[in-house]
């Protein structure tokens, strides 16, 4: 679909206020087209003043600008992906992508409200995040369509890149806020932030290239532990610090005590990107990684290691499906109903200490379905467990290896 065609039509634009939002909002308005943008409210750390935002769309020709607050729905995505600790390569807890699916879905609610059937994005065809608008434009809405700038071959004949696109909002008096000077672009939700581009495509450029937004590096975080208490329940995290908090709020003060602490700061992975190439990141996950870390503790005091083996292949499915584009399919699905039967057992109140960038368990108490028995498992004669009835166990698990050593089956090599 090019621009051309959409003349006298109106679409959704998900328009964050940023440069290429602004640019495609102004170019396309030059074209004729009626554009809503929508701005969905993420807690984006780094651009807190939407209406600000609201005005910069409206200045770069928007007919209409919305902000439609995605905070709740965010938070609770967020915490599925604690649940299921998914975690694409290199430990990146797919923050920008799950907020994604938050994004187009509130976008498609409310076009169906307004009778508008044309969803409209500043991915780029390099990315990921035009596979996840996309994809699950077609799984939520099939009969919607997609037009998508950065496909067109007249907008990529005027743009070559964000050079070009200051230049056009500077001569279409558009107030955009990036100039040539920032080394590198910035998605940012209350989950995290996503840097890449710029000068971050050069791989001599180190992680500390970037200036963090949600904390300090931990180099320069105190020279002292932090201890925090985390209360989770059937799978929730309930209280922080002994206080009883929403899961917006939650994520916020997790972001506060870890980012401050070095911790999830400045985190480096190069990925393998869904449309082929590899693509380097710089995040910033604070909150993810302190909460996820320990409901991951938690975790291993309730799963059992057949429980352990399925959750993992759960964890590393929805993972994939994230980053992605297939959070909605029934694979998604049945893997999440998974990971819902082990959450419910993630339960106990945990003492985490935060130091230069490092979760420490520093203590866990009150966890019901906590399989781990201090009798059981020690090495002093009390408990349950005879030392003696291993004994037969190793007889009979010794009869499979004699065998396979005399018929010339084990291979020191």
């Amino acid at each position: 679909m090019k621009a051309c065609e959409l003349k006298g039509k109106t679409i959704a634009f998900a328009g964050s206020g940023g440069l290429d939002s602004c640019t495609i909002t102004r170019w396309l308005a030059n074209q004729g087209v009626h554009v809503v943008s929508m701005t969905i409210n993420l807690g984006q750390p780094d651009d807190p003043d939407l209406e600000a935002v609201r005005r910069r769309m409206i200045g770069a020709g928007a007919k209409e600008a919305l902000v439609i607050d995605g905070r709740d729905y965010l938070a609770r995505e967020g915490l599925r992906v604690i649940q299921a600790q998914a975690r694409y390569e290199g430990g990146y807890w797919n923050t920008t992508g799950i907020a994604r699916y938050v994004t187009t879905d509130l976008i498609l609610q409310e076009m169906r409200r307004r009778g508008i059937s044309i969803i409209s994005h500043g991915a780029t065809g390099r990315g990921n995040d035009q596979v996840r608008f996309q994809i699950a434009t077609n799984m939520l809405e099939p009969d919607f369509q997609c037009y998508v700038p950065w496909r067109d071959p007249d907008f990529l004949t005027t743009f070559g890149g964000r050079a070009q696109m200051i230049d056009f909002c500077q001569a279409n008096g558009v107030e955009v806020r990036h100039t040539r000077a920032k080394p590198y672009s910035t998605d940012a939700n209350f989950l995290g932030l996503t840097h890449e581009a710029g000068s971050l495509e050069s791989l001599e450029a180190g992680a500390w290239e970037v200036t963090p937004e949600f904390g300090v590096r931990p180099d320069q975080a105190p020279d002292k532990v932090e201890t925090c208490e985390i209360r989770y329940e059937s799978g929730v995290p309930v209280k922080v610090n002994g206080k009883a908090v929403s899961l917006v709020d939650a994520f916020n003060q997790a972001n506060a005590i870890a980012g401050r602490n070095g911790v999830g700061i400045c985190i480096h992975v190069v990925e393998n990107r869904f449309v082929g190439i590899k693509s380097r990141g710089v995040y910033e996950q604070p909150g993810m990684e302190l909460l996820g870390q320990g409901y991951e503790l938690l975790l291993q005091l309730a799963l059992d290691r057949r429980a352990r083996r399925v959750f993992e292949a759960c964890s590393r499915t929805l993972a994939e499906q994230i980053y992605q584009g297939f959070w909605f399919d029934p694979a998604s699905q049945a893997a999440r109903a998974a990971v819902k039967v082990f959450a419910e057992r993630v339960t106990g109140t945990l003492k985490l200490g935060c130091y230069k960038g490092l979760v420490i368990f520093q203590g866990a108490t009150d966890t019901p379905f906590s399989l781990y028995s201090e009798s059981a498992a020690s090495m002093e004669k009390v408990g349950e467990f005879d030392h003696s009835d291993s004994e037969g166990l190793l007889r009979i698990l010794g009869i499979s290896a004699r065998i396979l050593a005399k018929t010339g089956q084990i291979n020191r090599d």
